[in-house]
């Protein structure tokens, strides 16, 4: 009997027995494709998907620390960080239906005073949080596809008020929420903004630097001028870190680890008194008003300084530098049009003049050759010099050189000079004639004078020539030239005459405020000169002191030996060589010089500004004439009729003095008249604010 599977031919396998096998192999070989590459994929590279993978669901958020504030010698704050209330929209959250999205979007439009519908994102106009203009749906659109569950920023900065009503209504305009970020706010203002400086975003070539450091690019702001620039260190604090796990859309469901808590920024205690600040810059505005009020040509005097310090210890109790600038329009970021406003102003608010502005110093610079000259004994403390309106000098470039005849005149040379005086006198009544023949020497009379390269010496030991160190960024170092430099930068020898501009602070001398401040509390302080600081303390969160200040003496001319010996004789025009030996300065020489300066105030160049003041001070004046390219554009250099800037250094009291004053006026004229005054009232208001601060018994 045969089977059915034998009578049905269609049940017999007809194909080739290869054919199975090769189907078979091919079948088999596929799996062996995919077999070696999941071993590829689990196996050899498999440790480098598992990181892939664990980066795909771990994400580092960085939590960013609060900075430091600053605050003046009294606990007045200049820095703080201070509430801005941010509009954000995340898209998850936002209602489904969406009908119910455009009423949360109407809603919104009242609130905050913003269309809903305003120019497309584009990559011509691209969003940039909190400046670029576009509507709110434009927003929650691009936040939909971008971040659907991190906050996106509709509108900035809102006030406190609106706030709290959007918070309010959180559950009737879902989706849309209030965040809270920290911003600079400097309550004194324009007062300090050159001392406090700003912040700005992190500038690209110090990206890295910055990085490193934990900080966050196009988030974290980082000093741009002031101590916020220069006391980073202290100011900025160290973010935190949180390690999260989050899903395929972004959002975050748990910590993978601890979080790491940001750690605040120190907080900086500075020398200055913002009351005096205020006072100061009030009276030089005053001053500058009023001079400009009576000048003929319109507006004539267009910048000024006023330091005050206290020459024992090197803290800075004032520093005014106007015109100024407004740092807390740079809070949330720097506006173009206001920093293009700021650098087009030709009086350069921008630029701290205490520190940054170099200017010929004019008769405040006879200080130096005062004490160099005594010290040398080019000059004795009895011998009387004959000091006319004018003396005639045969100016020569080279040791052969017949040379010409030049003459060089005395400020009262229509009086006709001050006759025989000592030199006592000589500092008091501020006789050009008198340092002419003390720093360049003059026919028998004074055969040689201190000349160029010991003069040099002498101001590089009474803080000229140098930056001081002061803890501010940009500080400038001035000029005190000398033969080699004129070669190189001016290409003509140095002429007996360039000697006794020098002698008076003019020709090529330039110097800023700050040293011409520095060498007077010199003199004041018998000598010592001590390091210029702004900064007094440091202080951690609570107001712990973790850096006290200290007084830095940075030498004493009458015990270190800091003034190079020059060799004894130097033909003209050839350069400074030292001998590799130092000397000092006799304190005699200092107590001269301190009764020169005295002179000034009883019955010399200063007597008509300090006549009713009860406080004993000592001082010096400076006219400095001067040819900038400011002065050239207003044709302003006429020969022997150049425009003058005015000075004033003075320190009281005189036999223990507390404070030491420096005003500049540009183009201000004469020092004694314009900036005088600006001294004398900034002396008497210290002394008003000690009385005070004594009667409430405050240090």
């Amino acid at each position: 009997m045969s089977h059915s599977s034998d009578r049905n031919p269609a049940l017999h396998n007809n194909i080739p027995t290869w054919r199975i096998y090769l189907a078979a192999g091919a079948v088999g070989l596929v799996f062996l494709v995919f077999t070696l590459q999941l071993f590829i994929l689990q196996v050899i590279e498999g440790s480098r998907y598992v990181v892939a993978a664990e980066d795909n669901r771990t994400t580092e958020i960085n939590i960013p620390a609060p900075r430091g504030i600053i605050l003046d010698r009294n606990g007045t704050i200049l820095a703080r960080n201070i509430a801005s209330y941010n509009v954000v929209i995340t898209a998850s959250n936002l209602p489904d239906d969406e009908g119910s999205t455009q009423e949360v979007f109407r809603t919104l439009s009242r609130l905050i005073d913003m269309p809903v519908n305003l120019n497309a994102i584009t990559l011509e106009n691209p969003y940039v949080p909190c400046t670029s203009e576009h509507g709110i749906a434009q927003i929650a659109d691009y936040a939909e596809t971008s971040f659907p569950f991190s906050p996106v920023r509709v509108k900035c900065n809102i006030d406190e008020t609106t706030a709290r009503i959007l918070m309010e209504k959180s559950s009737d305009i879902p989706g849309v929420s209030v965040e809270i970020e920290p911003i600079r706010d400097y309550p004194t203002g324009e007062l300090t903004s050159n001392v406090v400086g700003y912040l700005g975003p992190i500038p690209a070539e110090f990206e890295s630097l910055y990085q490193e450091q934990g900080l966050v690019s196009n988030r974290d702001k980082v000093g741009y001028a002031g101590v916020e620039l220069s006391l980073e260190e202290y100011l900025l604090g160290t973010n935190g870190l949180r390690v999260v796990e989050t899903d395929v859309a972004g959002q975050v469901l748990r910590d993978l680890l601890p979080p790491v808590s940001s750690t605040p920024g120190n907080n900086v205690r500075l020398t200055l008194d913002t009351r005096l600040q205020q006072a100061a810059q009030t009276i030089l505005i005053q001053q500058i008003d009023a001079l400009n009020l009576i000048s003929p040509t319109g507006i004539r005097a267009t910048s000024g300084v006023v330091i005050a310090m206290n020459p024992k210890t090197g803290e800075i109790l004032a520093m005014v530098s106007w015109p100024s600038y407004e740092n807390n329009r740079m809070a949330r970021f720097i506006p173009a049009y206001y920093l293009e406003q700021l650098q087009s102003d030709g009086r350069e608010p921008l630029l701290n003049h205490a520190i940054q502005a170099e200017r010929p110093t004019g008769s405040v610079f006879k200080l130096v050759t005062a004490v160099g000259a005594l010290n040398e004994d080019v000059v004795t403390l009895d011998q009387v010099i004959d000091a006319p309106g004018v003396i005639t000098l045969t100016e020569k470039y080279f040791a052969n050189d017949p040379g010409r005849a030049k003459e060089f005149v005395d400020w009262n040379r229509e009086q006709g000079g001050f006759g025989k005086i000592t030199f006592v006198d000589c500092i008091a009544n501020s006789s050009n004639v008198c340092f002419y023949k003390l720093g360049g020497g003059y026919q028998t009379e004074i055969p040689e004078g201190l000349g160029v390269c010991r003069l040099g010496a002498y101001a590089e030991a009474m803080g000229y020539g140098a930056i001081s160190g002061i803890e501010l960024p940009g500080e400038e170092d001035g000029l005190i030239p000398d033969p080699t430099w004129k070669r190189i930068y001016q290409g003509q020898n140095w002429s007996t005459g360039d000697t006794y501009l020098a002698s008076v602070g003019q020709g090529y001398v330039l110097s800023t405020p700050l040293q011409v401040l520095l060498s007077a509390a010199t003199i004041a302080n018998d000598g010592v000169l001590v390091q210029p600081t702004i900064l007094r303390e440091v202080l951690d969160g609570e107001g712990n002191v973790i850096r006290p200040f200290q007084p830095e003496v940075k030498w004493d001319i009458t015990r270190d030996p800091v003034i190079a010996e020059m060799a004894p004789t130097q033909s003209v025009g050839s350069s400074c060589r030292p001998t590799g030996e130092y000397k000092t300065v006799d304190p005699a020489v200092i107590e001269a010089v301190q009764e020169g300066m005295r002179g000034a105030v009883t019955r010399g160049t200063l007597e008509d500004e300090f006549v009713d003041v009860d406080i004993a001070a000592a001082g010096k004046t400076g006219t400095a004439e001067y040819c900038d390219s400011i002065a050239q554009g207003k044709n302003l250099c006429v020969p022997g009729n150049w425009p003058t800037h005015g000075w004033t250094v003075a320190y009281a009291p005189y036999d223990d003095p507390e404070i030491a004053v420096v005003a500049f006026v540009y183009n201000g004229g004469e020092g004694a008249r314009i900036a005088g005054p600006i001294v004398r009232r900034v002396i008497e208001y210290y002394f008003q604010l000690r009385a005070i601060d004594i009667a409430l018994g405050n240090p």
